[in-house]
């Protein structure tokens, strides 16, 4: 009897086992599918007041997903910030909603939420498959005032604040036109397998100055337009990008310094397996315009480039080095910042201490006057490419490492 008992038990067992077995392989994986890393709004660059008020962004995510959360951000908010109802909506390509998609965000179970202060807050998974480049249109209701918002200072798109609770409407009423992003973060997409996500770690040539304003042509969604066309559309790519960012010192308005936000803008970032790094023109920019008496020297960049290696490898992630864009008759060119940026430049280029170099440099320059931007790619203030150069940059990226 005992013997056909214990015959009994494993055979129950093994039916537990084969049951369960699908479950092991619906494991889904959570990516970042669009980014705005978050910094301290300055005095005079603060959103009109925020009370009472409907505010309206668009985003655009690179890889698409079955399911989406939002990632809402007070990180520098020295005070709790409350949130009373957050609605999303997916935009056809025309800008009006996609009948069917209007959703009502809900945060462990609730329509409103508090954000803590100095922290983020992610939405409870959304129930609705986004296609990959898809827009979306994220309204929040602020009922009470957020005196001091996290905010991303170069948003490049169109966002409204209205009065009251507009979150439902089609349309909104009395809107103000801001372009920074308020409160928001982060779109994580869902989905069966892991794929990949690059960050793109830089400033403001990264963060997309002086492109056109609605029409995402940044080099980072370029890039993610790239991936999608070449059939790699389970790579994403996560934008954290901060105008006047620099890698060794923070500055005020414009973030901490990269080696300070790595942790939380990359190696944090859901999914992430490679980063991009176009980052360093600010430190000796500003410094030699600044008269800062302590300039930064090729030695002191070149250890926060291989920090930066070092760490985005013990997080498991391939890094990709790119070379320093010409920038001469630029308002903060100098001689000495020009001497950093070759020898910068030419450690990128033989060290081979990353996974890869972008050389972003050769191909825009101007053949003629290497030392500047060429003439087709150059917004006007010869520092910051124009729409035709931030696509010269996007098709330079060689796509094999990511398939």
């Amino acid at each position: 009897m005992k013997k056909h008992a214990l015959i009994l038990a494993l055979a129950l067992a093994a039916l537990t086992q084969t049951a369960l077995a699908p479950c092991a392989q619906a494991e889904t994986h959570w990516a970042r599918s669009w980014n705005a890393s978050p910094v301290a709004a300055a005095p005079d660059r603060r959103p009109p007041t925020l009370k009472d008020v409907t505010v309206r962004q668009v985003v655009r995510v690179s890889a698409g997903g079955d399911r989406f959360r939002l990632r809402l951000s007070n990180e520098y908010g020295p005070v709790a910030a409350r949130i009373g109802r957050v609605r999303i909506v997916q935009l056809a390509d025309d800008g009006k909603p996609v009948p069917g998609t209007a959703r009502d965000l809900t945060f462990d179970g609730s329509t409103g939420a508090v954000l803590a202060p100095e922290a983020p807050l992610l939405s409870d998974p959304v129930d609705l498959a986004l296609p990959a480049l898809s827009r979306l249109s994220i309204s929040l209701y602020l009922p009470d005032e957020v005196a001091d918002p996290t905010i991303h200072l170069l948003g490049l798109s169109s966002g409204w604040i209205a009065p009251g609770d507009q979150t439902a409407a089609a349309e909104l009423t009395n809107p103000v036109l801001v372009t920074q992003r308020i409160l928001i973060s982060g779109i994580d997409v869902q989905r069966a397998e892991p794929g990949r996500v690059i960050v793109t770690l830089g400033d403001s040539i990264t963060d997309g100055a002086n492109g056109t304003r609605d029409a995402d042509r940044r080099w980072p969604d370029l890039l993610a337009a790239r991936l999608q066309a070449a059939g790699l559309t389970s790579v994403a790519v996560a934008n954290a990008g901060i105008s006047g960012n620099r890698i060794l010192k923070p500055k005020p308005g414009l973030g901490v310094a990269a080696l300070a936000r790595f942790d939380r803008d990359v190696l944090a970032v859901p999914g992430a397996t490679d980063v991009i790094v176009l980052e360093g023109v600010n430190d000796f920019g500003m410094a030699w315009r600044d008269h800062d008496p302590q300039p930064p020297t090729p030695a002191d960049l070149i250890a926060g480039y291989r920090q930066i290696i070092t760490r985005a490898h013990a997080g498991g992630l391939k890094v990709r080095l790119a070379t320093i864009l010409p920038y001469k008759d630029a308002n903060y060119w100098s001689e000495q910042g020009e001497a950093t940026r070759q020898a910068l430049n030419a450690w990128i280029r033989t060290s081979g201490e990353a996974d890869g170099v972008i050389d972003f440099d050769a191909v825009m320059r101007d053949p003629a006057e290497p030392l500047k931007l060429a003439a087709a790619y150059d917004s006007g203030d010869h520092l910051h490419p124009n729409d035709a150069g931030f696509r010269a940059m996007a098709d330079a990226i060689d796509l094999t490492p990511y398939r």
